[in-house]
């Protein structure tokens, strides 16, 4: 849908000019929230990044006044734009399904709501953009959608499904269950009422990110004004809590990946 420019701080050792690196994520702010150091690392290598929004986010209020006329699925993406160009995504795509709310609520059986969506159907979307892009490597949830939701789980199928259609190396992203009670992933989970992440023997590789990677991913996130408070990302306990972005390795048998040049095994 859109390009960005993306400014580039070199990658001391690594140059990944020549892949292409699609990221799908369910909802605006989980793009920065699970892949904003993992992003920012491959632009900063070389690599190419598409970021695949599901959906717009729309349901809930916005923390911050809108604009005269303006909706808060409006000013969603007009943050999600800000927060992809932080990260150097040089694309990004709208699917234009509708965010489904929390489990079990009524907004989860809109004929439009991620949940619904037909899942082989959304694949091969993502499928074609994968095939567009000549792109050898996906991001997405893992099977248990992160933490439950609805929109995560079907975004973990979506992507799992599209990574099988084209042969693309599958990355899905997850948290380690022990990280302390700061991520925002512990607010989520607790109004969904689920559980959420794995353990660590469950996680392929985490990749960290250094201060100023850190200072880049708490600016993406924060650049969604509308649902997060600067509050609930404090400075001195950010490094803790976001410091590693972890990933299940859906095809490790092929071998080390993309991701793998960025990351380590968790310790």
């Amino acid at each position: 849908m859109n390009a960005f420019p993306a400014p580039v701080v070199p990658s001391a050792g690594l140059d990944l000019h020549g892949q292409t690196v699609v990221a799908l994520h369910p909802h605006p702010d989980d793009e920065a929230i699970f892949t904003g150091i993992t992003l920012r690392r491959l632009a900063d290598a070389g690599a190419r990044t598409v970021l695949v929004m599901a959906t717009g986010g729309e349901l809930g209020g916005s923390r911050v006044p809108l604009r005269t006329g303006e909706t808060v699925g409006q000013r969603r993406i007009a943050e999600l734009e800000e927060a992809a160009a932080l990260l150097g995504v040089s694309r990004l795509v709208l699917l234009g399904r509708r965010d489904s709310g929390l489990p079990g609520g009524p907004d989860g059986s809109h004929a439009l709501a991620l949940a619904t969506a037909q899942p082989l159907a959304l694949a091969g979307r993502v499928a074609e953009i994968l095939d567009e892009e000549g792109a050898a490597t996906l991001l997405a949830d893992d099977e248990q959608g992160v933490y439950g939701h609805p929109d995560h789980r079907m975004s973990g199928i979506v992507g799992t499904i599209a990574a099988e259609l084209t042969g693309a190396d599958a990355y899905l992203a997850t948290v380690d269950r022990t990280v302390g009670d700061g991520h925002l992933v512990h607010g989520a989970a607790r109004a969904a009422a689920v559980s959420f992440g794995r353990a660590a023997s469950d996680i392929s590789l985490a990749v960290e990110g250094d201060d100023r990677l850190l200072a880049v991913k708490r600016a993406a996130i924060l650049a969604h004004r509308s649902q997060v408070d600067p509050a609930a990302l404090p400075e001195a306990d950010f490094a803790g809590h976001y410091g590693r972005e972890w990933f299940r390795h859906a095809s490790p048998a092929a071998g080390p990946g993309v991701l793998d040049l960025l990351g380590a095994r968790p310790a």
